[in-house]
């Protein structure tokens, strides 16, 4: 299913996320299961059938990634599919530093600064990514969505990070 037409928004990655609800809202008023509850059971089916499309499709729309993920599949590249590893080691060593980083913060003597400077690390490099995935999925050729494609699985690493971040410093707190 291609979300964009279904929300009938340009095929792009930058979208207007107030537009993207307000479409929403109005595909789920139009959609509603229950003003299909005198229909026939086909009809009813459907229209659940089509509100859960609007659900996965909103939620796919409103995250970066996902959006980014799902105008590649659109395009003919696949992400999930393929598994690659990286041969940027700049990014690796990145990632390697950032984790240690993680792993020192439990037992330092101030961990709310070590937490504030992973934040911030975390932050700016996802930051700098998204406006180079937006930059890459801005031109529709081959070469750029395979960029695109290993600007994701970057990308990815950062969320993660930011999860556990947002883990330790719960963490830390109690």
């Amino acid at each position: 299913m291609n979300y964009y037409q279904l929300f009938q928004l340009p095929a792009q990655f930058d979208v207007d996320l107030t537009e993207l609800g307000t479409r929403y809202l109005a595909l789920q008023k139009q959609f509603h299961p229950d003003n299909f509850a005198s229909a026939s059971e086909r009809d009813r089916l459907l229209a659940v059938q089509q509100a859960a499309n609007i659900n996965d499709g909103y939620h796919s729309l409103k995250q970066p990634l996902l959006r980014a993920e799902h105008l590649l599949a659109l395009r003919g590249v696949k992400i999930s599919a393929e598994q690659r590893s990286f041969t940027d080691t700049v990014f690796l060593l990145q990632q390697m530093e950032l984790r240690e980083l993680l792993a020192e913060i439990a037992d330092a003597s101030d961990p709310d600064t070590l937490i504030d400077d992973a934040e911030r690390q975390i932050r700016s490099q996802k930051k700098q990514l998204l406006a180079t995935l937006s930059a890459a999925l801005g031109h529709d050729t081959h070469e750029q969505d395979l960029a695109a494609a290993d600007i994701i699985r970057k990308l990815k690493f950062f969320f993660k990070l930011e999860q556990e971040l947002e883990f330790i410093a719960q963490q830390t707190q109690d």
